[in-house]
């Protein structure tokens, strides 16, 4: 029995926070093969997906004192690189690779398609990730969400602004923090959201600036629509974006409102694993095309939510995890 993950190439895999690398350690300690491609791996041949993909060992590992894992050099091995039958030889597949949803991942997910089909679950699911964009789905809930506009005019920015005094502003498909950007209502915001909007040929997303955030931004992991861990994460000291977990987070009854909404919408579409951003009760974002911060949150609360992750996508029961966590390189 194994798992397949289609990634970004290896090498640039963060094994001390990496989701990915968290997620395939938990298979592997159910006693799983775990197997890894990139895209450019995968072909169709007679309607059947192969992938050229080799067999991953992970290193031991321990707990850093933070978020982070402490691993060794070499902190992977990768076996003989073998063409699969993906549908016939994995019980799961595992879409990691980064957003955003561009050429290569649209390309990606058509041809996973053809795995569901052929009746391997692929996670998430590529039609859901097509269909949910992460960053528009919150303009589904205006009511759970903060204000928002989403707009390619420098001009409507620069008035938004004006009248909420400060707003984050963010690419339609960003990730990971990269071209977000703080306008206040100054001099500079006129110079700042030409350059956000490209002169006004890019759209970008436009939000009150909520000062709840420094008492943190809760990130909810959900799966199969429910909430298994949260996590608080707060700005950095010279840097207004999100940083790394610093404590378990407690889910009140404004997280449990968005959570309820959610649900529905991300079973409809066939999203298990999610990431929900909320700041002071309002959604933000919900991350589905490669959530991640379940690793992060495994080395700093001493918990195992990978595995658990794992546990529940393959079906296996609690009682069956296997303590091998010392032999994930294989001879």
């Amino acid at each position: 029995m194994s798992v397949l993950m289609v990634i970004d190439p290896i090498g640039g895999l963060d094994p001390q926070v990496d989701a990915t690398v968290g997620l395939a350690a938990g298979a592997l300690d159910l006693g799983r093969e775990v197997w890894v491609c990139t895209p450019e791996d995968l072909s169709v041949h007679s309607g059947r997906v192969t992938a050229r993909a080799a067999r991953l060992g992970l290193a031991p590992r321990t707990r850093g004192g933070d978020h982070r894992w402490l691993v060794p050099e070499p902190w992977h091995h990768l076996g003989a690189a073998r063409t699969i039958d993906v549908a016939a030889e994995t019980e799961l597949v595992m879409l990691r690779i980064d957003p955003p949803v561009d050429g290569r991942y649209l390309r990606t997910t058509y041809l996973l398609d053809l795995v569901e089909l052929a009746g391997t679950r692929v996670v998430n699911h590529p039609e859901g990730v097509r269909s949910l964009h992460e960053k528009a789905i919150a303009l589904r809930l205006p009511g759970l969400s903060p204000e928002t506009v989403v707009t390619a005019d420098p001009a409507v920015v620069r008035r938004f602004v004006s009248v909420v005094g400060t707003a984050v502003v963010k690419p339609f498909d960003g990730f990971a923090g990269h071209g977000v950007w703080l306008l206040r209502d100054d001099a500079s915001c006129q110079a700042l959201a030409e350059s956000a909007t490209a002169g006004g040929r890019q759209q970008v997303i436009v939000q009150p600036y909520l000062a709840d955030v420094a008492a943190g931004n809760k990130r909810l992991f959900l799966l199969d629509g429910e909430v298994v861990d949260a996590v608080t994460r707060r700005p950095g000291a010279t840097d207004f974006r999100i940083g790394a977990p610093v404590a378990r987070a407690d889910v009140d009854a404004a997280d449990r409102a968005i959570v309820s909404a959610l649900a529905p919408l991300l079973s409809r579409h066939r999203i298990a694993l999610a990431g929900v951003d909320v700041i002071g009760g309002l959604l933000i974002e919900v991350n589905v095309t490669c959530p991640g911060g379940m690793a992060k949150a495994d080395a700093l609360l001493g918990t195992d939510l990978s595995d658990d992750v794992m546990r529940r996508l393959l079906g296996v029961a609690a009682t069956d995890l296997l303590s091998h966590r010392e032999e994930r390189v294989p001879a």
